[in-house]
């Protein structure tokens, strides 16, 4: 069971410095410096608290890339918890999990026609390798067992309560439509069967 290792203040949103606190954690099995970024003492004062399951998109939460909506759903769910509360849980698995190298390599095959899934898939990897499972002992160690989820993705809604995490309910987010991840979206849509209308 993975345990708090450490709290420290800090602001985030762009543009809007909300007040928010950054945990790390020792006993994750994946060994990985996932992290929880806590808004309005959450943890403490819901009982369900709004939580995302955020993986790491250096491309698209820094860089603000074309190619996905990560950057977006990451800002709007910071205004979300900025006005709610709420537990951000940022993962470190890049790519769906197969790293940032593969990931940039996926992108280019991408130029040539494929989808995200196809690109994956031709370097080698399932559709997803990512694991929920240091996310759901993250926030037991945060005595959270009953949240209200944000997400559209039907993957992480059956992974954490299989890790025995309970769902109050699950709130999408929008689809952030931009130059260059439409087909992206629509891949989201029919492949990975993600609730999003992008019409």
């Amino acid at each position: 069971m993975a345990k708090i290792r450490a709290r420290v203040p800090l602001n985030v949103g762009i543009g809007s410095n909300i007040p928010a606190e950054i945990l790390s954690f020792d006993g994750l099995n994946s060994d990985q410096e996932h992290v929880a970024i806590i808004f309005s003492s959450a943890d403490q004062q819901q009982i369900a608290p709004l939580v995302r399951m955020h993986s790491e998109c250096l491309t698209g939460d820094v860089f603000h890339s074309s190619r996905c909506d990560c950057g977006e759903q990451l800002e709007e769910t910071i205004q979300k918890m900025g006005e709610q509360g709420g537990i951000l849980l940022y993962l470190r698995q890049e790519g769906r999990g197969i790293g940032l190298y593969n990931k940039l390599d996926a992108y280019e095959l991408q130029s040539q026609g494929m989808n995200t899934y196809e690109a994956n898939n031709h370097l080698g990897f399932p559709d997803d390798l990512r694991s929920f499972e240091d996310a759901a002992d993250m926030l037991k160690a945060l005595d959270t067992t009953t949240v209200r989820l944000i997400t559209n993705n039907p993957k992480k809604i059956k992974e954490i309560q299989e890790y025995g995490i309970n769902l109050e309910a699950v709130v999408g987010t929008q689809a952030h439509i931009k130059d260059g991840n439409k087909k992206y979206l629509k891949a989201k849509i029919s492949h990975g069967h993600h609730k999003l209308s992008i019409d």
